[in-house]
């Protein structure tokens, strides 16, 4: 049976929506909306109870709130670790250092900024929407636990495999030296990376997909887009960085497309994040990986290479696994002992919910 298809049953009538209760933070009850049966996952949001005007109201306010957040909850971390720990320090020279990446607690402030973007996804589409958090992780829905610890063995092995490959190929292998500060920023690294990348994946590969396919009848216009917000949103850059980060985002939502899932997505990106700052903490500093603004096209071709590798290792894990594609609302049919709410178990699985 190939990825995505639904095995041969007796015919009978599709469920086209179910409702079930669900309770948004303020306590007040609202009707959970299913996604259409068979849709894709950057289609999951285009039910009959669908409306354009919340779409776009959700990207509009979305990335609103991500632009406001990241720089307050940042502001905020550098002020209370300025006053816990170098009150003594004037707080502007403090500030600019912790921006700058040179003390750890702006990171740590960036990190947990971003991180915000997961309870943004979560209510933008709870709320606007009325569908649950976890359709945004998988069709499954939730995560799925065994595609996330493969993918992250194939991105350890092929993005760090194609990098010192290329370093070898190049005679350009560095020296490795701990710099000051290292084991700080490590700390920072280790526990919110991961955690930065998975909110990124969340928002831009999940909420902002979801909703901008959901415009068009064709997946593809939320692939696109959402890519194209990414990139651009990390700053200043040089063409061959922009298109870097671009083809980064592309091959990582064309994964979500055709594996029905964000476990890909967050594997390779919070690889390629962690070791990314470690490597830089052994050789150029981690001040100085802040400070990247260009690559050259040789240093693009390197890392566009290393994700073509990845995506297509993840993919092949992905039919290895059998896993869906699309939604399959017969495997949430409600049974007997349920009630009037709808199935009393849906949603057992783990989730960022």
């Amino acid at each position: 049976m190939r990825s995505g298809q639904q095995a041969a049953r007796p015919a009978a009538p599709k469920p086209q929506r179910r409702h079930a209760a669900v309770a948004v933070p303020d306590g007040a009850p609202v009707t959970e909306v299913l996604p259409p049966d068979g849709v894709s996952y950057p289609q999951v949001l285009r039910g009959r109870s669908y409306a354009p005007g919340r779409s776009i109201a959700g990207v509009v306010i979305g990335l609103s709130m991500y632009l406001l957040l990241v720089t307050l909850v940042s502001q905020i971390v550098i002020l209370l670790g300025w006053a816990l720990t170098a009150a003594d320090v004037p707080y502007v020279d403090y500030a600019r250092e912790a921006a700058a990446y040179q003390r750890p607690v702006g990171m740590l402030g960036v990190n947990l900024g971003i991180a915000t973007l997961i309870p943004i996804a979560c209510l933008l589409v709870l709320v606007l929407h009325r569908v649950r958090p976890r359709w945004l992780v998988s069709v499954q829905p939730g995560i799925r636990w065994r595609y996330l610890l493969v993918s992250l063995v194939i991105a350890l092995v092929s993005l760090n495999g194609v990098l010192l490959l290329s370093q070898v190929v190049t005679g350009t292998l560095p020296t490795l030296s701990a710099r000051p500060g290292f084991w700080g920023f490590m700390v920072v690294v280790v526990v919110t990376s991961p955690i930065q990348a998975a909110a990124e994946e969340l928002f831009f590969r999940g909420y902002l997909m979801q909703a901008l396919g959901s415009l068009v009848a064709r997946p593809w216009f939320g692939v696109v887009v959402s890519s194209v917000l990414f990139a651009l949103l990390h700053g200043s850059q040089n063409l061959a960085l922009f298109v870097n980060r671009l083809v980064f985002g592309l091959l990582a939502a064309l994964l979500v497309w055709k594996t029905g899932g964000l476990e890909a997505g967050i594997a390779a990106h919070a690889v390629n994040n962690v070791f990314a700052y470690l490597f830089a903490g052994l050789t150029t500093g981690i001040a100085t990986l802040k400070t990247v603004q260009s690559l050259t096209w040789g240093q693009s071709a390197v890392g566009v290479g290393s994700f073509a590798l990845f995506a297509a290792l993840a993919y092949l894990a992905f039919r290895f696994l059998r896993l869906r594609s699309t939604v399959d609302l017969g495997l949430h049919a409600p049974r007997a002992d349920d009630g009037p709410g709808g199935p009393s178990g849906l949603g057992a699985r783990p989730s960022l919910q």
